[in-house]
């Protein structure tokens, strides 16, 4: 069977930490000598009863700040390899049209514009064309979307999407877990950088 490679979008090739420590210390919602990490921030802010200016500070992340946000190492020039080897690629992601709180921000919109921002787009730098990227409103169509392209491997970061029963049959699970801190089922791969990445699938 040919390759056909699926990958999720939010924290597996984008890389929030640094944004949402920044947005949030600009709030004044965390201690300067907080962990830069994007989990650390949740964390804080669920623990001190904030949740709300949690998930609204998610909808300007995804928003109004998703051009501050970088891709994680590797992971464009993986994708330009593997467009260049001609192996299918397709972004799929679960991801709401506006935030749950907070302004209407079009959260497709301003994830579309980082990828062509950072090139995915142009032919000259990574080249994935514009109709592999679909991005679902929810879970189920996600999966859906998935089975529907006929991938044969998916990366994500969420081992409750890699577990959900309804994840297709045969499709090839690996989890991206860059800090190896999740456990894993037995069926699943994983995947702590995107630079071991086109060797994996290829020997698949």
């Amino acid at each position: 069977m040919a390759v056909r490679i699926g990958i999720d979008f939010d924290n597996t090739i984008v890389c929030y930490d640094t944004l949402f420590r920044r947005v949030a210390l600009e709030q004044g919602l965390i201690p300067a000598d907080l962990p830069n990490s994007k989990g650390a921030v949740r964390d804080h802010l669920r623990a001190a009863g904030k949740e709300d200016r949690w998930t609204a500070m998610q909808g300007e992340v995804y928003g109004k700040r998703m051009s501050e946000a970088h891709a994680f190492p590797g992971v464009l020039d993986c994708i330009a390899h593997m467009v260049r080897l001609q192996i299918p690629m397709f972004i799929v992601s679960h991801k709401t049209r506006f935030p749950y709180l907070g302004p209407k921000y079009d959260l497709h919109e301003a994830a579309l514009a980082w990828l062509k921002k950072e090139g995915v787009f142009d032919p000259a730098i990574v080249g994935l064309a514009r109709e592999h990227v679909f991005f679902e409103l929810t879970r189920q169509a996600k999966l859906q979307r998935i089975a529907a392209l006929g991938c044969t491997h998916f990366v994500d970061d969420l081992p409750e999407l890699l577990g959900d029963p309804a994840f297709p049959r045969g499709v090839l699970r690996l989890l991206f877990d860059p800090n190896d801190q999740h456990a894993i089922e037995p069926s699943c791969a994983r995947l702590t950088s995107w630079c071991n990445v086109p060797a994996e699938f290829l020997a698949a």
